[in-house]
């Protein structure tokens, strides 16, 4: 009976944020049309992310602590990164990689950084929780693309900036159909499709092909720079070809 309750009272609180969620989310711009788009979603975002945070807050408390040990001072790494319209937001994770030093002071390689405890929060993706709370405040939405660094913004063409018409998401199309493994382009064209086939049954599909993925770690890698070149040097270097070929 008690457990009940607790569950209960869990889903009130949940419904009553997502509701509240969606007053504010009135004064909100729009890009998209529709009930989903505009409502639904960020009512179900709220809701979701809230109860995950009351129902999981004891193991994040658990990995906060373990990562303070591990990382050696603070466990969390918090970036900033474009969001809806490219309004800039704080991303937070857990820290995967330490912030140990050479003698002169730099960084040392990120290979050397990136512990044993680090690489099984990265195949795990429980560096990610911390991101329910991006879900939460609004900043995320839990389907979208994946939000990307800032320094890339002035490389997208037309049509790619409109990864940013919808919040960016712990997971998306592109993160389900190889994520770090797809080149930029095939994941940006992958990106603006969800954008323009966002919808509830689109959003399920997503989540559970994911939950499938975490499950039996594919497309996982524990070094992301690896796979995944930096995308602004990828097109500098593109547009630094075309002036020499047309000169």
């Amino acid at each position: 009976m008690l457990f009940l309750i607790i569950i209960l009272g869990i889903i009130a609180i949940a419904a009553i944020y997502g509701v509240l969620a969606v007053v504010l989310e009135l004064f909100m711009p729009k890009k998209k049309s529709g009930l989903y788009a505009n409502y639904i979603k960020r009512f179900l975002d709220a809701f979701l992310s809230s109860g995950a945070i009351i129902v999981f807050c004891p193991f994040l408390l658990i990995l906060t602590c373990v990562g303070a040990i591990k990382m050696k001072g603070n466990p969390f790494y918090t970036q900033e990164r474009p969001g809806f319209n490219e309004k800039i937001f704080k991303l937070i994770k857990f820290r995967t990689m330490s912030n140990e030093k050479d003698k002169d002071g730099k960084l040392l390689p990120d290979e050397v950084r990136l512990n044993s405890y680090g690489k099984f929060l990265r195949r795990s993706s429980l560096d990610e929780l911390p991101e329910w709370f991006n879900i939460c405040k609004g900043d995320m939405s839990i389907i979208g693309p994946r939000p990307l660094l800032i320094e890339y913004l002035p490389w997208y063409t037309e049509k790619e900036h409109r990864r940013h018409d919808v919040r960016p998401g712990l997971t998306g199309w592109a993160q389900v159909n190889g994520r770090n493994n797809l080149d930029w382009d095939h994941r940006f064209e992958t990106d603006v499709y969800y954008v323009d086939h966002m919808s509830f049954s689109f959003d399920v599909k997503i989540f559970f092909l994911t939950i499938k993925k975490v499950l039996v770690r594919d497309d996982v890698s524990e070094n992301t720079r690896a796979v995944e070149p930096n995308f602004a040097d990828q097109r500098r270097e593109q547009t630094k070809m075309l002036h020499e070929v047309k000169e």
